[in-house]
């Protein structure tokens, strides 16, 4: 199916689901939405439920963008429905999908690609009643130190993720965390700045948006993210002209390692010696108000354009 490069479009958005951000999900496919309306194409907005399917073969899409987020939207399942239904999509193909969405996994993978991740410890929640909860935990503790970062082994926009610094705080931290993924991610704290790195390809390859500099009052956690007023964002980041080269090349490398498609965000930090460590990559980053590729694409100069081109270049054509 090959995509009109200057005609309006038929074009299904996928938001919602049945994850912890299907209210982000809703907001990002909303405000993708009303953009590509603006620019003229005919723009369908379906729940991921028991109609999508016939739903999408009554519209007949000339693409798909999926803006599901978190593990159901993430992880490579959507897309394989799409690439059984023939649809092209905006997005990763569910290959690139698998090898992100399950933290651990990515980071094992962008470590063969030569980029840093901190020290980490995952474990399954079955593990605390088999082997005995204060035992697990002060393996853990003894082996990588405090501060740690817990957080859910699948799943974004900061949910289940605690900032621990004491024996009490991460027994807490662990059950926070087991409300959302039945596995824990266990993670060296890197002190430094937070910079999320956006990466684009519509057709010649991938390149890197300007970097984003997240400052927050406190962890930067779901309420940070998504209602304005706690999260301070600079964009682009301030950074040195050889920082922002270091961060981009690495969240290009990220990106090529995993496999990834035509969107893709890598979240840093950048440590105080100058050393960018990998934290996080999303494959279907969010695009609320206050979500970070599209305050990247508007820095960048031209954020419908960038929608519209993503439309036009789908990465995966079945």
């Amino acid at each position: 199916m090959s995509i009109p490069t200057s005609e309006p479009l038929r074009i299904a958005i996928l938001a919602g689901g049945l994850s912890h951000e299907r209210d982000v999900s809703l907001r990002s496919g909303h405000r993708v939405a009303k953009v590509l309306k603006h620019l003229g194409h005919t723009v369908l907005i379906l729940d991921v439920d028991a109609r999508m399917i016939a739903s999408l073969r009554a519209f007949g899409p000339d693409v798909v963008w999926p803006l599901v987020h978190g593990s159901h939207g993430e992880d490579g399942g959507l897309q394989n429905i799409l690439i059984a239904l023939g649809l092209p999509y905006v997005g990763t193909h569910s290959d690139g999908c698998q090898r992100s969405s399950f933290k651990p996994t990515a980071k094992a993978t962008v470590r063969t690609g030569g980029v840093l991740t901190p020290d980490s410890v995952t474990l399954p929640k079955s593990y605390f009643s088999q082997l005995g909860a204060q035992d697990v935990l002060g393996v853990v503790s003894g082996h990588l130190g405090f501060p740690v970062i817990v957080k859910p082994n699948q799943g974004g926009s900061g949910l289940g993720v605690s900032l621990v610094t004491n024996a009490d705080e991460l027994r807490q931290a662990m059950v926070a965390c087991f409300a959302y993924d039945e596995r824990a991610l266990i993670e060296s704290y890197v002190p430094g700045r937070e910079i999320a790195v956006s990466v684009v390809d519509v057709g010649d390859g991938p390149r890197p948006l300007p970097p984003v500099e997240v400052v927050t009052e406190g962890q930067y956690d779901f309420d940070a993210r998504y209602n304005p007023g706690r999260s301070e964002y600079f964009v682009p980041a301030r950074l040195s002209e050889a920082e922002t080269s270091l961060v981009q090349d690495t969240a290009l490398r990220v990106h090529r390692t995993l496999g990834l498609g035509n969107v893709s965000r890598t979240d840093l930090i950048l440590a105080e010696d100058g050393t960018p460590w990998f934290v996080d990559v999303n494959v279907v980053p969010g695009m609320t108000e206050t979500s970070l590729l599209p305050l990247a694409a508007e820095a960048d100069g031209d954020l419908p354009g960038l929608y519209d081109a993503l439309v036009r270049h789908p990465s995966v054509h079945p």
